[in-house]
């Protein structure tokens, strides 16, 4: 099927990977011209879209120094997950996807980190190509903004959660990390199930966007005297949990706040291991593996309270049991056509200011999500 004739457009380049995702922004970045997809080089079921939101995530920034554990090829063109305008459909289609229609990208299926043949165009482009079955139309009426900020967010939030978590209605989770871009899916699905909320960060401007989220308390984990780490939190939760402490704690952040998180669990309580952004040095840079300042956790309480300690890696873990991923895609797809998923994103950039974009994600200043619009 043919569309509009594409003018020449831009994208970001990683041309090396660095020590640090820092580094690799500021050295190995650019915005390049980027021709138009050619038609007549794509396969019957590709699809071409004008992407409009990008989505600037974590992983995003790990992937440049190589600390995330898909390991790109540079050059490449960062962004995981995008929305935009279908502007050529391939003749193999079917009448799932038409010329105009506005679609969200599954990153599992297209972009940098995916699998197959599709690697090479992320959503930092004018431009991107993706195989039909990894279109989807934008659910719900989301926003072009909301719809990049949907499927990595909320799969993770689901699976740590529901998948090894097992949290269930009227239980108590304590969220870290809560103002970031899962860490809010979080606090969303939490809410969904019929859980009760305790979320953390350090802002308290971007806490009370939390709590307007739907967190039931926040707690800000900075110490009194600003010194490095955070402060004890047990007595707080145990106040808030009629001196029980939570059933569950979702640890996207790592470091201090770990160990002080197992003084306030019930015991048989779990505890899943979701992310390290508080630390993203563990591993090496410039895609060297091996990890040198892992991250540690105190056996003694783990064993002492009875706790369940549990790693949850949703891309991994779904490579290894793909049938782990319908049923939550499926929920998720769902709450968002009902209207009861909706991404807060509280950072937009044109393509041209990618590097701030990054920056604002790397410095801590987003809430939910940040984007760039081609």
């Amino acid at each position: 099927m043919s569309g509009a004739v594409l003018a020449e457009g831009k994208r970001v380049v990683i041309s090396e990977l660095g020590e640090d995702p820092p580094e690799a922004i500021e050295r190995f970045a650019s915005l390049e011209p980027m021709p138009a997809p050619d038609p007549r080089t794509l396969g019957a079921r590709d699809v071409i879209i004008a992407v409009r939101s990008a989505q600037v995530g974590w992983v995003d920034l790990l992937m440049t120094s190589g600390q995330y554990q898909h390991l790109p090829k540079p050059p490449y063109t960062p962004g995981l997950e995008y929305a935009g305008e279908v502007v050529w459909v391939g003749a193999a289609c079917g009448d799932a996807i038409a010329l105009g229609d506005e679609v969200l990208v599954d990153g599992f299926l297209a972009g940098p980190r995916s699998l197959g043949s599709y690697q090479a165009w992320g959503g930092f482009a004018s431009y991107a190509v993706a195989p039909a079955e990894a279109v989807r139309r934008i659910p719900g009426g989301l926003s072009f903004d909301q719809a990049c900020n949907l499927l990595g967010n909320y799969e993770t939030a689901y699976h740590c959660l529901i998948t090894r978590g097992r949290l269930a209605a009227g239980e108590t989770v304590m969220i870290h990390g809560a103002s970031g871009a899962t860490g809010l899916a979080a606090v969303h699905i939490a809410k969904l199930v019929g859980a009760r909320v305790i979320a953390t960060g350090r802002a308290e401007d971007k806490l009370a966007v939390v709590r307007d989220e739907g967190a039931d308390h926040v707690l800000g984990v900075r110490r009194p005297d600003g010194a490095p780490g955070v402060r004890e939190l047990r007595d707080d939760v145990k106040a808030l949990t009629g001196g029980r402490g939570v059933d569950v704690v979702y640890d996207g952040v790592g470091g201090d706040i770990s160990a002080e998180s197992l003084r306030c669990m019930r015991f048989g309580g779990r505890f899943l291991v979701v992310g390290w952004a508080a630390t993203p040095g563990v591993s090496r840079g410039k895609g060297q593996r091996g990890a040198p300042n892992v991250n540690v956790l105190p056996t003694n309480l783990i064993m002492m309270k009875g706790l369940d300690v549990l790693g949850c890696p949703t891309v991994i873990s779904t490579v290894n049991d793909p049938s782990l991923r319908p049923p939550r895609l499926a929920q998720i797809l769902r709450w968002a056509e009902a209207g009861q998923i909706k991404p807060h994103v509280s950072h937009g950039f044109a393509l041209a200011d990618f590097k701030e974009a990054m920056r604002a994600k790397w410095r801590g200043e987003v809430t939910g999500g940040c984007v760039v619009r081609p």
